[in-house]
């Protein structure tokens, strides 16, 4: 990703990000997959995509996550699909430093992670939809590394685009980025407006009339 579209993205929010996707046509706006700490920074990059599965007589040679650590560049985003489970990590302390150490910028899971405090002490973004104690090992496994997968009900492939903040995390198709950017830009202006004047004195209803909000999109 360009360095140009990553510092752009920093200023924006996933929800001005998620409204341009819907401005679009474009389906990227995830759910319930939230940080995990609080202070847990905001992370834009690509990503390297993590299919898990569950375990049984079928066993990987790995431990889940490795294989992504050691293709990710600085900067990227390890994404991780373990469906949704909340019963079993599939992220944790030893991932999350050898991901730090290798310069990803952060991770995001459809599931659960554990050793939160491994998180807080080096400073690494995790965004989950919870926290579980129990271990991977025997429950689950890494099916694939780097391949399309689903993401909180969006399709996810190798680099995309994943930005995520406290509000969310949203997937932009790496290809659409030059159409999103910009138009998530426009948006973010106008809502800065419509606050500007509102802190100014404006009345709600002057605001919204002048703004026509629910037809921001069209």
């Amino acid at each position: 990703m360009r360095e140009e579209y990553r510092e752009r993205l920093k200023k924006l929010s996933t929800t001005n990000v998620s409204d341009a996707l819907d401005a679009l046509g474009l389906k990227g706006s995830t759910y319930g997959i939230r940080p995990t700490w609080e202070g847990c920074k905001k992370i834009v990059g690509e990503a390297v995509t993590v299919k898990l599965v569950a375990a049984g007589l079928t066993k990987s040679p790995n431990h889940l996550g490795v294989k992504a650590i050691e293709a990710a560049k600085a900067g990227d985003v390890i994404l991780v699909d373990n469906s949704g489970r909340l019963d079993v990590s599939c992220w944790g302390g030893i991932l999350a430093n050898g991901a730090k150490e290798k310069g990803v910028a952060g991770v995001v899971i459809d599931g659960a992670c554990r050793d939160l405090d491994d998180y807080v002490e080096v400073d690494f973004s995790v965004y989950a939809r919870g926290a579980v104690v129990a271990t991977a090992r025997g429950r689950i496994m890494e099916e694939a590394t780097n391949i399309m997968v689903q993401f909180g009900g969006v399709q996810v492939r190798p680099a995309d685009i994943v930005v995520a903040d406290r509000s969310g995390v949203v997937i932009i198709p790496q290809e659409k980025i030059e159409e999103v950017l910009p138009k998530a830009e426009e948006l973010f202006q106008k809502e800065e407006d419509m606050i500007k004047e509102i802190r100014s004195g404006a009345s709600m209803l002057e605001v919204d009339t002048k703004h026509n909000y629910e037809k921001m999109l069209k």
